[in-house]
């Protein structure tokens, strides 16, 4: 039981324009701390004027997107700064829970007056190891620990390796994986797509960019599709600066069985509900495998590079295969199992079911909350 704690601001460090494993993380403890009648406000920074959503979003600050770590990152400013301490007077909150940190947009609400009267915690979702911008500026790991120290009560780290950057840091901390929404992400969730015919139907869910490694997946693809023109797809559902890339491989390579259906918002279960097969050929910057966990929520086998994140996340869990990384030609060998496997992707499916749902929200939230109550008592000990 949590106790002293009546209302939670969950701060995203991110636009809310796009879909994101920390957006859906940061709205699936909104949702369970709801139910437990914690009062709840999140905070995101605009990146739009035309930006509009229900009450319990606030827009605080402007959002610029900016290329980090082979993807696309937020840097974040408020150019009114009294505009921070107004919104946190009037709402009052007992918790500022940022997710993810933002030069100088987290910084600038850690050292708001308001902020020294609440408890201040961080859950760090991003995987920086060798990134370009830690090569350039190896100080900035340093830099972000002794901020943390100063003005973070507590850090929750989605995977071990992202607490890995906060060795210098001091106060508690603890691993607490991304959760699932097992209402949103099930295998009774009507598909999106229904095929008279019996292909077995790959799926790729994720931003269009280099990290994420759909050019792999296509070139095991091509290799595929010659041995079994007529019994394999490819759905694609994303975008990105790589498309073109992709598009390009597929035309040149005359494949026929890829089809690039765009980005999903809304009802991406029901995509994962159309497929057989999941694929993840994501080569650095993960941290966790959210959308793996999505995917075996869904009943389904994936198939992942074994790049720093998913090694963590599919570590002794049987309903994946791991690859070596960036080995289209193993990743074609592993997809090959599952295609001519019916009996072997429906039974790791049920195994992969049943390991997704010991992420459900409600009992990551739970975690959560525990840990505030416990940074709560370490801050008050401080005192006495």
């Amino acid at each position: 039981m949590v106790s002293k704690i009546m209302k939670v601001a969950l701060i995203s460090a991110h636009s809310f324009l796009r879909p994101g494993g920390v957006k859906n993380h940061i709205l699936g403890l909104e949702k369970e701390y709801q139910k437990r009648n914690i009062e709840t406000k999140i905070i995101v920074p605009r990146r739009k004027q035309s930006e509009k959503y229900e009450k319990n979003i606030i827009l605080l600050g402007t959002s610029f997107p900016i290329e980090f770590c082979g993807g696309i990152a937020d840097l974040n400013i408020s150019f009114n700064p009294l505009s921070i301490e107004s919104v946190l007077k009037k709402e009052k909150f007992d918790v500022l829970h940022f997710h993810n940190f933002s030069f100088p947009g987290t910084t600038q609400i850690l050292f708001s007056p308001y902020s020294f009267k609440t408890l201040n915690i961080l859950t760090f979702h991003s995987n920086l190891k060798g990134s370009q911008f830690l090569r350039s500026f190896p100080i900035f790991i340093s830099f972000l620990n002794k901020i943390c120290q100063l003005r973070i009560d507590g850090i929750i780290g989605v995977s071990k390796l992202t607490l890995d950057f906060f060795k210098e840091y001091k106060k508690p901390k603890i691993v607490i994986p991304n959760g699932i929404d097992i209402s949103k992400f099930n295998p009774k969730i009507p598909p999106a797509l229904s095929f008279k015919d019996k292909k077995v139907t790959i799926l790729f869910v994720g931003r269009i960019e280099k990290r994420k490694g759909l050019l792999y997946l296509l070139k095991a693809f091509a290799i595929l599709e010659k041995k079994y023109p007529e019994k394999i797809r490819l759905l694609i559902v994303g975008d990105g600066p790589e498309k073109e890339k992709c598009l390009s491989f597929v035309g040149k390579g005359k494949l026929k069985n890829v089809i690039f259906l765009g980005e999903k918002k809304e009802n991406l279960a029901s995509f994962y509900n159309s497929a057989d097969v999941f694929c993840a050929p994501s080569t650095f910057g993960e941290s966790f495998g959210i959308v793996l966990l999505e995917a075996m929520a869904c009943q389904k086998p994936v198939v992942a590079f074994a790049n720093e994140g998913y090694k963590e996340f599919l570590k002794n869990k049987k309903g994946g295969i791991l690859v070596k990384n960036k080995n289209y030609f193993e990743l074609a060998k592993a997809l090959e199992i599952l295609i001519k496997n019916e009996k072997l992707r429906k039974k790791m499916g049920k195994i992969a079911l049943k390991e997704a749902k010991e992420y459900s929200f409600e009992k990551i939230a739970q975690k959560v909350l525990e840990f505030y109550d416990f940074c709560l008592k370490e801050k008050a000990k401080k005192f006495f």
